[in-house]
């Protein structure tokens, strides 16, 4: 008899997972409540262009993204580009796309630069994540680049990204940030290039979403789990149509696998014991709230521009410093993030309040700027986007203590920063792990 797994998430993860056990015989439903795949994926309408609702790029050393494009019928429609970073430092934006402009960089001195530039070297070729996990990240950035790079450079930057919680965060963070950066050059190749697929995420999950329909796969879209449970032989998902207001019941399930953020998958399973939930409920995350920009101007020709200075969003991502302009009619689409914790206030201001508060910054750091150029300005919430890696921090387990239901999600990213590329590697790590992939009994 054929076997049915529940998939709790129709982000890349659970999508990939999905066409995983597809092409392995298995009956495969994905529940989501929202309308659409793709999770932080996803794309939506900006003005009269659909482009990703956050920014991704694909590095050429994403190979698993990469096979899986080209899994997709896809790999011919990247296109590839060597993109510049900026650095916005005491007023000014700074150039540092390479050693010389490094070197150039005048906010610090020459001896900090020599720390600073070690770090980053030693970060991407000596050091190993598993030895940072108890050390907290500012005793290690410390250490190695020095106080004054660590207020001037290093601070504002993880206060940016992590809050106040880099105090509790372990060096291993800065690690896998640095080795991501690093990583082509670590794999062999000459030098790092971003690229893209022309249609952007929206072209990707429409043809992954009709190659699983082509595999019998069901799509619950805009359905709300309410709980699953498990006996010693079936996983029963229950949960309720948000448009059709109806609750529905699953038939009995072989196997659920959750892929949402772990306090979700703590609240829908009633039957896990105590100390199980707490340790989910112990993960904590960050969240993100990211505004997208459609205007007739760009900022500048960086694709990344890092912000020490004080100011609302994180940093600048002008992502047609990489995608072609022609993709949005000649017009610049600017990425505005805030990572903050899940309770800031910031997720419940208004989008009016929020776009106020980002253009008028954006019109004191660049004086060409005028938000008489906006053509589209939207905001998207999401309020857990990737688990912090504080000091001593463990993975939950996948495999739950309840009859096989797994919970497999971004709080299994180790030594690694969340993108899509590790999302779809902690996928098929699942697989190897618990079910000898590349084969799955049917």
């Amino acid at each position: 008899m054929q076997k049915r797994v529940a998939i709790i998430g129709a982000g890349m993860l659970g999508l990939t997972l999905a066409l995983r056990f597809a092409d392995r015989g298995w009956k495969v439903e994905i529940y989501d409540s929202a309308g659409e795949v793709g999770g932080l994926a996803a794309a939506w309408k900006i003005g009269d262009f659909v482009w990703d609702k956050h920014y991704h790029v694909t590095l050429l050393s994403d190979l698993y993204t990469r096979k899986l494009i080209a899994e997709l019928g896809l790999e011919g429609e990247f296109e590839w580009k060597t993109t510049k970073t900026g650095f916005y430092t005491e007023g000014n934006l700074f150039s540092m796309s390479n050693v010389f402009d490094f070197l150039r960089f005048p906010p610090i001195k020459t001896i900090d630069k020599l720390r600073l530039g070690a770090t980053i070297f030693y970060a991407a070729h000596f050091a190993k994540g598993e030895k940072l996990e108890n050390i907290p990240i500012e005793s290690w950035l410390k250490r190695l680049s020095g106080k004054t790079n660590f207020e001037k450079i290093w601070k504002p930057l993880l206060l940016a990204k992590l809050g106040n919680s880099y105090q509790q965060t372990s060096a291993s963070f800065i690690w896998a940030t640095i080795q991501r950066m690093y990583a082509a050059r670590n794999s062999g190749l000459k030098k790092e290039m971003f690229g893209y697929i022309r249609g952007g995420y929206a072209r990707i999950l429409k043809r992954f979403a009709d190659v699983l329909k082509q595999k019998d796969v069901i799509f619950h879209l805009n359905f709300e789990v309410l709980n699953i449970e498990s006996n010693d032989s079936k996983v029963f998902v229950k949960g309720c149509d948000r448009i059709e207001q109806k609750r529905q019941y699953s038939n009995g399930f072989d196997m659920a696998i959750l892929t949402c953020p772990c306090s979700v998958a703590s609240k829908i399973l009633p039957q896990l014991p105590v100390q199980e939930r707490l340790k989910l409920d112990s993960v904590k995350y960050q969240g993100v709230i990211c505004a997208s920009i459609l205007s007739r101007r760009s900022l500048s020709d960086y694709y990344i521009t890092n912000i020490t200075d004080e100011a609302p969003f994180t940093g600048i991502i002008e992502m047609t410093a990489l995608v072609d302009k022609s993709h949005f009619g000649g017009n610049a689409l600017i990425y505005l993030p805030k990572y903050a914790s899940p309770d800031d206030q910031i997720f419940d201001k208004p989008d009016d309040e929020i776009e106020e508060l980002f253009l008028s910054s954006l019109e004191r750091m660049y004086p060409h700027f005028s938000r008489s150029d906006v053509l589209a300005f939207r905001v998207s919430r999401v309020r857990q986007v990737f688990p912090i890696q504080t000091i001593g921090y463990t993975k939950p387990p996948m495999k739950t203590s309840l009859p096989n239901i797994f919970i497999v999600n971004s709080s299994h990213i180790r030594y690694a920063t969340l993108n899509v590329n590790e999302t779809i590697c902690i996928a098929e790590r699942f697989l190897a792990e618990y079910f000898g992939s590349p084969s799955l009994s049917s």
